[in-house]
């Protein structure tokens, strides 16, 4: 069996899925093809149904649930790591601030929806470029994600909130950024193996820590080690190796603010 794994170039994923697509474990007879590409454009493609197996962020995922289901591993969720809005320090926003996002369906644009409703002028862009747009004056703000949370302040720019703990204090809950989500045309066994084998995957990185740093550095936007290894210790925690009860938990108020049913959704 061959199938389609679609993932992002960030260090977590590609920490993550290492051993899975480069044949460092046993993948009980599924061969899986890697498709790498920015969170936006797998969020697009996952309301398409396009791929058997998607990262995807948790917003994308109230879009498209009907066609998916949630793995168990593999997630990114935690404290203290969600989005951060950023501007000049001279900057002072209002309603018609332009922000610079990281794409309509992120999870990212829904919490500055719910935090921020006020503010429409946005528009989606690269996540990578949303720093230098900012710096440059291109747009008044812009709500980062992934690695960018620690090299923004290098280049003089400020916080103006950290969304991460504005979910957490609304909450009391991890902050459900992004998952793995499977196509509901697999049987539950199958669906069941390939949790697994993720798992296991990411079981081999944490093991083996050296493995994948090969991998990871040839997708990383962003080249520093210690920002890499920063990036996967925050993103790769225990969520990633299980959701548990906190973390469906959060996922459901997700579906919860959107006013959805999350009845079965999870694997």
């Amino acid at each position: 069996m061959k199938l389609n794994l679609a993932f992002s170039s960030c260090p977590n994923d590609t920490f993550i899925f290492d051993a899975l697509v480069n044949n460092k474990i046993d993948t009980e007879g599924i061969e899986f093809n890697p498709i790498i590409a920015d969170i936006d454009k797998l969020n697009i493609w996952s309301s398409s149904h396009r791929y058997d197996i998607t990262k995807l962020s948790y917003y994308a995922f109230t879009k498209c649930y009907e066609k998916y289901k949630l793995l168990n591993s593999g997630s990114a969720l935690g404290d203290g790591c969600g989005p951060i809005l950023i501007k000049r320090p001279e900057t002072v926003l209002n309603s018609n601030s332009s922000i610079a996002i990281p794409g309509e369906l992120t999870t990212a644009n829904l919490l500055l929806k719910i935090a921020h409703p006020s503010f429409i002028n946005k528009t989606s862009v690269l996540f990578s470029e949303i720093e230098d747009l900012v710096y440059s004056g291109n747009f008044d703000a812009g709500l980062i994600i992934h690695e960018n949370r620690f090299t923004f302040q290098k280049k003089g720019l400020v916080k103006v909130e950290d969304l991460g703990d504005f979910w957490f204090n609304k909450t009391n809950l991890p902050i459900p950024l992004g998952g793995i989500a499977i196509s509901r045309n697999f049987s539950e066994q199958e669906q069941k193996k390939i949790d697994r084998l993720i798992l296991k995957s990411l079981k081999f990185s944490l093991t083996n820590k050296e493995s994948a740093s090969k991998y990871v550095k040839a997708h990383a936007q962003q080249m520093d080690a210690k920002v890499i290894q920063s990036h996967i210790n925050l993103y790769v925690n225990d969520f990633s190796i299980d959701l548990g009860v906190r973390g469906r938990d959060a996922i459901i108020k997700v579906f919860e603010e959107l006013q959805l049913d999350s009845d079965n959704i999870f694997v």
